[in-house]
Formats: C-alpha cells, sequence, structure tokens
C-alpha cells in the first residue's frame, strides 16, 4: 500500500523569500528528490501548504487506514533523516512506527498526529 510524504513548497520557514528565489519548502522537496533510494511503495509530492506556517518548513505523512503526522521545523538538511522516517512509516501497517525506531527529528519536531479515516 503507498504513502504519501507531503512537502509544503509554500514555507518559507520564517525568513523572507526574495521575488525569484525558491522557498525553503521548494528547497526541501529538491533535497528529498535528490535521493534515488526511494522505497517503491513512498512517493513524494509537494503540496501547496500545510498550515503550519510558524513551524516550516513542515511535512506531512499519509496513508490508507494509517495514522497521518505532520512535522515541522525542517530544513533541506535533514533529508536523509526525512526519509529515513518515512521509509520507518511505511513499513509499519498502521503508520506506527516504534518511537525508537524513528529518527530523532520526528520525536522531537512532531506537530500533529492524525488518526486514521474511518472507511
Amino acid at each position: 500500500m503507498t504513502v504519501t510524504l507531503h512537502v509544503c513548497t509554500t514555507c518559507r520557514a520564517g525568513l523572507p523569500v526574495a521575488e525569484g528565489e525558491k522557498t525553503p519548502g521548494t528547497r526541501l522537496l529538491a533535497a528529498l528528490a535528490l535521493h534515488q533510494d526511494l522505497p517503491p511503495d513512498l512517493r513524494v509530492v509537494g503540496v501547496a501548504c500545510l498550515s503550519a506556517c510558524d513551524n516550516g518548513c513542515a511535512v506531512a505523512l499519509t496513508g490508507p487506514g494509517r495514522w497521518s503526522y505532520v512535522y515541522g521545523r525542517l530544513s533541506p538538511d535533514d533529508a536523509p533523516d526525512i526519509l529515513a522516517g518515512a521509509r520507518a512509516y511505511a513499513a509499519a501497517p498502521d503508520g506506527l512506527s516504534p518511537w525508537r525506531e524513528r529518527p530523532m527529528i520526528f520525536r522531537k519536531q512532531s506537530l500533529a498526529r492524525i488518526p486514521p479515516m474511518e472507511s
């Protein structure tokens, strides 16, 4: 079952962005795209806004029948840890990977955990 890592491309991470410059969220998406070792059941997509503006850059992990998570205060440098956390999420049938097996940024920078939608 495919899970999705949503990356807020409008996140400015609390910084002014000059016209024509890429936002920190767009740079985070580009950093994640550089990694070729994504599992086949994980897709990475950019989204316009995750409404976590005070906590940007932000990402969300979602999947059918799984808990969803929103993480913030991220940067392009965090791409390897974000992908490690996304792999662990994809491997957990309900999205609840063991806390101690999550990357530190996922332990410390979680903004929300949302229950699965009822079918």
